[in-house]
Parts: C-alpha cells; structure tokens; sequence
C-alpha cells in the first residue's frame, strides 16, 4: 500500500485495495465513521479530514437552502447531506456536499441500495471549496460529476466569492463572480434559489 498525502486528503492505492467489494467498502467506511472517505474510478481510496468549522457553517447554509425547497417540493425527488456517497455507473464512490435525486431514480433503487452507497448518480451536486482544497482537484470532480450523469453541478468557492456552473454538453463552466448573486436551480431543481450571500 503506498499512501499519498496533498492538502488534507491521504490516497491509498494497492492490488488490494483494488479488489475491493462495493459491500467491503461500504463496510471500511462504516468503521471509521469520523472520516470522509471517497474512491476514484481507478480504484484508489481518498481520506479526509473533517471539514473546519467555518466550512461546516457555510455547508449547513447551503443544506437548509436546499432542505426548504424540498419541503416545498417533496414530490419530486430527494435532498441529501455531505455525509452521503453514491456509487456512480465509472465505480467511484463519491460524497457530494449537498445533491439531489429525481423521485425517479430514487424510487427506481431498492431498500437495501437505499441503505448502502446508492447506485445513482444525482441529477443536482454542490461541492464547497474549503480553504484547503486545491481548486483543480475539484474541477476535475466536477467534470466526473457530468460524466457520470449529473444535469447541473455547482462549484462554490466562498473565499474568491467565485461560482462554476457546469451543464452537459458545455466544454467550460460558467463562472460567476460575487456572492450578492443568487443561483437558479433551473429546470433540474425549478424554483430553487440559492441565495449566496448566506455562504460568506
């Protein structure tokens, strides 16, 4: 096993490792329930460290933001939280920091996928860039996102007060700048408003 570490996330790679049940990771992650654990398509097992409390803030925001446009809108699908990992269709395994699931996919997955890393891409992903998060690395993510099936992907970056959009079909993300904006879920989340300004 030859462990790598850059910002705050140690990658893990061996045959092994490589050999990995989806129900063996699941169950890895189960027992070290204090980190947040994603892994690529290539097999490779990345750790992190749990978010510092101005970045836990700001992704609490971003979630009731999202929560309050559910509620009004149950019907169509499921929000979830940063804690959640989805298998997606390449074989990573990733935990978005806030997403969204069509009732249709949802409700197309049985109990127990339900309760694993759901197989299942969202229509809808955020990542919130922290302070120690390289920026590349997450635009990359971003673009894994769109890969595997995400409709709309948003990358925050509160400390430049910088937005990335990124659609399919588009070779570059949309870039807007300042947090007095408001972000539109469009028609993958219709009626949803993201109001920035509570993300400083």
């Amino acid at each position: 096993m030859r462990p790598t570490l850059t910002e705050d996330v140690i990658t893990l790679r061996s045959p092994l490792l490589a050999r990995m049940s989806d129900d063996e990771f699941f169950e890895f992650c189960q027992q070290h329930p204090e980190l947040r654990i994603e892994r690529t398509a290539e097999r490779e097992i990345m750790i992190m460290s749990p978010t510092g409390s101005r970045s836990g803030k700001r992704n609490a925001r971003l979630n009731g933001q999202l929560y309050i446009w559910f509620h009004a809108n149950p019907a169509l699908g499921e929000v979830f939280d940063s804690n959640t990992g989805f298998t997606l269709p390449d074989g990573s395994v990733l935990s978005p920091d806030a997403s969204w699931v069509s009732a249709t996919k949802w409700n197309a997955l049985t109990t127990a996928q339900q309760d694993k890393f759901a197989p299942v891409c969202p229509e809808f992903v955020v990542e919130l860039r922290s302070a120690t998060d390289s920026l590349r690395t997450l635009q990359a993510k971003m673009l894994d996102w769109l890969r595997n099936g995400a409709q709309l992907a948003w990358l925050l970056d509160p400390d430049t007060e910088t937005t990335y959009l990124y659609r399919p079909g588009q070779p570059e993300p949309e870039i807007v700048q300042g947090f007095d904006n408001t972000l539109s879920g469009e028609a993958v989340l219709p009626g949803f408003r993201l109001e920035l300004r509570e993300l400083r």
